[in-house]
């Protein structure tokens, strides 16, 4: 059985991935979309810029977000003094690490669901009078499903699992920030801590494996119920 505080870890963990998830799902469909149909000047560039969280060690992209958006940082600094918004030690913040992370995976997998998406079909669509964001709402994006609750299925599993860009950005606060990966690291520097950290490591592993079993199951379903297998 977990302890009280290691509860509050996992409801910590599972809330910031969930809410990760969420906030960047419609910029990851956008970006997603652009990179899979559009060519444009520097499009090498911004496909880099976006997935560059992936190849950065998280400690860096923690930094980052704390020189950007910590109350002193570039942006953070007008959210505090304009608006009274604080990342820093706070569970949005630890959101907001996750969703940067995760990011660039949700943005994989919607390119890759569009790229298998026939253009023609597109093309009939606006042939018949659609424009191009009508011909996505009603053509693009059911077809696009499968990869849409896949990249969020992985993009939760990897929210799950956040901790250097985390630990760097907002620290490791009990009951803000403290989610499971940052308990386990906390609980490796206790005297006693090491069934604590077996435990939440237990608990760390059945969550991700469950929720990369979710996206496969749900892929398959989805595509069967469009048709495409």
């Amino acid at each position: 059985m977990l302890t009280p505080e290691e509860w509050i870890a996992v409801r910590l963990s599972l809330q910031v991935a969930f809410w990760a998830t969420i906030w960047s799902l419609p910029p990851a469909i956008l970006v997603g979309w652009v990179l899979a149909r559009f060519d444009f000047p520097g499009k090498g560039i911004f496909d880099g810029v976006v997935h560059l969280p992936l190849v950065l060690p998280k400690v860096v992209v923690g930094y980052l977000l704390l020189i950007t958006l910590g109350n002193r940082g570039y942006l953070g600094q007008y959210l505090h003094e304009w608006f009274g918004i604080s990342l820093i030690f706070s569970t949005a913040g630890a959101t907001v690490a996750a969703a940067v992370v995760s990011f660039p995976l949700t943005v994989n997998a919607i390119r890759l669901a569009i790229g298998g998406i026939d253009k023609g079909i597109e093309t009939a669509a606006r042939t018949l009078g659609a424009s191009r964001l009508d011909a996505f709402f009603t053509v693009t994006l059911p077809l696009m499903m499968p990869g849409v609750l896949s990249g969020c299925l992985i993009s939760l599993a990897s929210a799950l699992g956040e901790f250097g860009a985390t630990i760097t950005f907002v620290s490791n606060v009990e009951g803000q920030t403290r989610t499971i990966p940052l308990a386990i690291y906390s609980a490796t520097h206790m005297p006693d801590g090491d069934a604590m950290a077996l435990r939440l490591t237990v608990v760390s592993v059945i969550l991700a494996l469950g929720s990369l079993i979710l996206a496969e199951m749900a892929d398959r379903r989805i595509k069967f119920a469009l048709g495409q297998v």
